[in-house]
């Protein structure tokens, strides 16, 4: 397939998540089931090394190198069904905000529009859509308060989130004192009630320790 024939491809028309839902539709209403669907949701950084730097192509933190990288940064979400997986929406992060940063005087990018504000509005996406699930999956970085109080809330579905060491919590909601979730004594591989500074509902935190990982 030539480079030609791709660019006008490419320019034909405005492929979002709108013509991904149109074209997956299908697919996914005949292999959905009515309970125990997940959506997953994560984020990755294409990289663009060589290419001018722009609202799109820009600097993003790139959790598997653990540095910032210059490329795309692409928020997906999958709905899976046993060990069925199927794209059924997709957001890309455009940092369209120009600053000057004070502490070091440098020109820098921030986007209008958060990672967690596109996070909820790619959930409510597919939740128009009809897609059918019980659970959101993603990793910490998404576990924010206003994520779980909108799916807990809004959504009235539940969450299974990684949780930061030092989030604060308590396993008495009248007491008011919190402390780190590390302090906490928790068992391996088993579930502990408890309450997590700024939600209204409680939530159960699970230990588990991955051997050969940080």
């Amino acid at each position: 397939i030539s480079h030609d024939k791709v660019t006008r491809f490419l320019h034909a028309s405005d492929y979002g998540s709108k013509e991904l839902w149109c074209y997956v539709k299908p697919l996914v209403k005949e292999k959905e089931r009515k309970a125990g669907g997940v959506l997953i949701l994560d984020d990755t950084v294409e990289e663009k090394a060589y290419t001018d730097e722009n609202d799109l192509v820009c600097w993003h933190y790139s959790h598997a190198k653990g540095r910032h990288v210059k490329g795309i940064n692409l928020l997906s979400c999958l709905a899976r069904y046993d060990d069925v997986s199927f794209p059924v929406g997709y957001t890309l992060v455009k940092k369209d905000v120009q600053y000057c940063d004070i502490a070091s005087k440098k020109r820098k990018r921030k986007a209008s529009v958060t990672k967690n504000e596109q996070f909820r509005h790619l959930i409510k996406q597919v939740s128009d859509n009809q897609v059918s699930f019980d659970y959101i999956l993603a990793d910490n970085w998404f576990a924010a308060k206003a994520n779980m109080l909108f799916i807990h809330h809004d959504l009235e579905k539940q969450f299974i989130f990684g949780m930061k060491a030092n989030r604060l919590a308590t396993l008495d909601a009248n007491s008011g004192q919190f402390k780190p979730i590390k302090s906490l004594d928790l068992e391996e591989g088993k579930t502990k009630t408890l309450w997590l500074k700024g939600l209204d509902f409680p939530v159960q935190l699970l230990k588990k320790t991955f051997t050969n990982e940080d």
